[in-house]
């Protein structure tokens, strides 16, 4: 969930709102000052910096715009010095989480002919040769495009390569479980990561390190959460227009206005202690919100009625 502390908005496109974060000016002075001596023109190194946040931004903005693509929520993405960070909500199904996180270094992989073909191009023509500020400059994006593409793959949690792994084993292994692998596989990289910063002495790799641990920790203890609604019998007759799974059979939604606990498809939407009366269903797996009358498998979207109850043409 984004809060937005400590960030601001910079721009808003297609209702996806991109926020900056403020640390992300102190590094960004860090790495342009440590890399003065790679052009004749400091403005070379700002245009690399700048260039990398684009190709960062470009490969959230595939995340959040695959997500909306399936029908998931995506509206909000954040530059900070480790990269960004798009806030996507798919449906939860194994496809539409598998689309929503692939579509990232997907957009590095297209990038990638094209950054190599503007450098061939340079080269060849003399406009932008190795050895000049131009020709350097396309490297460097190339290698960072390429760099990021390598290191986001990785199959490790929460990494993208780790959440891609995640849900082709939902296909076969079900929510839940194929959270918890994903989870454990990620310690083990994290052990890595923070063998490779220990032994370059490097404060990156060591905040990476820590970052994926503490999302590993999460991925975690969700994966076990999970385990338990999965075990509570489900309901016949309603599955959740999002993710397709049945709801539980109990009281398991509380009344915001009494805080009674009920079963909202035994009472129909209404509380049995102070008949307030709710006009959307929160789905417990997926937090997907719904009226009940789009929860019957027969709802016709656009109709709000039941194909049952749609007489048949003559």
């Amino acid at each position: 969930m984004f809060s937005g502390q400590g960030s601001f908005r910079i721009f808003r496109i297609a209702g996806i709102t991109v926020y900056l974060n403020w640390t992300w000016f102190l590094v960004a002075v860090y790495e342009i000052q440590s890399r003065q001596r790679h052009y004749t023109s400091p403005v070379w190194n700002i245009l690399e910096y700048l260039a990398i946040f684009a190709i960062v931004l470009i490969h959230e903005f595939g995340h959040a715009l695959a997500c909306r693509s399936v029908g998931g929520k995506a509206d909000t993405i954040l530059l900070w010095p480790l990269g960004g960070v798009a806030y996507v909500d798919p449906p939860q199904r194994p496809g539409a989480t598998l689309w929503s996180i692939a579509a990232g270094p997907l957009v590095n992989v297209a990038l990638y002919p094209i950054l190599l073909g503007a450098m061939f191009v340079g080269a060849t023509t003399q406009v932008a040769s190795p050895e000049s500020d131009l020709g350097r400059f396309l490297y460097a994006v190339w290698w960072v495009n390429r760099g990021l593409l390598i290191f986001n793959i990785l199959p490790i949690y929460p990494l993208d390569g780790g959440q891609i792994l995640r849900s082709l084993l939902w296909f076969p292994m079900g929510r839940s479980r194929s959270l918890l692998i994903a989870s454990v596989l990620g310690f083990v990289g994290v052990a890595g990561f923070a063998y490779l910063a220990l032994r370059s002495g490097s404060g990156w790799v060591l905040i990476i390190a820590a970052y994926a641990a503490m999302n590993c920790w999460s991925g975690f203890k969700q994966a076990q959460a999970l385990r338990k609604l999965e075990s509570i019998p489900r309901r016949q007759g309603f599955v959740c227009p999002s993710c397709h799974t049945a709801p539980p059979l109990g009281p398991f939604w509380t009344c915001n206005q009494c805080s009674a606990r009920f079963d909202t498809f035994e009472t129909g939407g209404i509380c049995p202690s102070c008949a307030a009366r709710f006009a959307n269903t929160m789905c417990l797996d997926c937090r997907h919100q719904a009226p009940i009358a789009q929860w019957q498998p027969g709802y016709v979207p656009g109709t709000g009625v039941i194909s049952s109850e749609i007489p048949a043409s003559r």
